[in-house]
């Protein structure tokens, strides 16, 4: 089953947009191709656009040319449960093999404090995952929650940002927020370790993080928020839109560096 979606991860690609789809909807159940598009005479060229789902979760990718580039500030977290799939030992280290195929290792698969088993991968696209086998004690969440890494010129902000993304989307609610405690140089004593958060009913997790990062958010990942009214895309542009120059045709930049994209 489909989830109905607010909101849509969309991935820039440079020209791998459909070999990418094809790639990722091969590795969870309930995953595919929906639709194939090709723009054509586009400023960019010809542009596939690619619509797929992967654990249910509706992503959209386009090749649109190599204006963006990937990178670990949005990453992709997977939820291997125990509970809900009986080979999610298995299965975890099934997918993490044919992600690190030509990707690279962020923090390696293997036991840590808060998970028996993760491991955060880039892949041979440069998208990011972070593989969890889940304490199948704990509350039931989707297979894929897009993560936002909060660093640089916005660490320390990841509290503020779900809050205001909490006020701005409905049927929206805080899950888990844990903190930093003392002693935890560079990160500083009360800022977000991990936090989890539904907008519209679909969970999205955020983190601090004062170590140094040679990246930020960009436009190669955005939110797209799809709107039936004109009322509702002035509503979210008013909203989302804090950086005019990054406004076009939809697209927009929140105060915080996210990308999103307010469509009919």
């Amino acid at each position: 089953m489909t989830i109905q979606q607010k909101i849509t991860p969309h991935l820039w690609f440079d020209k791998e947009a459909v070999a990418a789809a094809n790639f990722y909807t091969s590795l969870l159940p309930n995953s595919a191709v929906t639709n194939i598009t090709t723009l054509h005479d586009t400023p960019s060229g010809d542009c596939d656009t690619v619509s797929f789902t992967l654990a249910g979760q509706e992503f959209m990718a386009i090749s649109a040319g190599p204006l963006f580039k990937f990178n670990p500030s949005i990453s992709f977290m997977v939820n291997f449960d125990p509970a809900q799939d009986p080979e999610a030992s298995s299965r975890i280290d099934a997918v993490w093999a044919k992600l690190i195929d030509g990707g690279t290792a962020l923090m390696p698969l293997d036991k840590y404090p808060f998970s028996e088993r993760y491991g955060w991968v880039q892949d041979k696209y440069g998208l990011s995952w972070q593989l969890i086998l889940t304490n199948p004690d704990g509350e039931i969440r989707p297979v894929i929650i897009p993560s936002l890494l909060f660093v640089g010129d916005v660490c320390g902000k990841a509290e503020a940002a779900s809050d205001y993304y909490l006020s701005v989307f409905q049927d929206s609610a805080r899950g888990t927020i844990a903190r930093y405690p003392a002693g935890m140089a560079p990160d500083q004593e009360g800022t977000v370790m991990f936090t989890d958060f539904a907008l519209c009913g679909q969970w999205f997790t955020a983190m601090d993080s004062a170590r140094e990062h040679n990246f930020a958010f960009n436009e190669a990942i955005s939110l797209l928020v799809k709107c039936e009214t004109q009322a509702e895309i002035d509503y979210y542009w008013e909203k989302l839109s804090a950086v005019p120059e990054a406004e076009q045709c939809g697209w927009c930049k929140d105060k915080f560096g996210v990308s999103w994209q307010i469509v009919p």
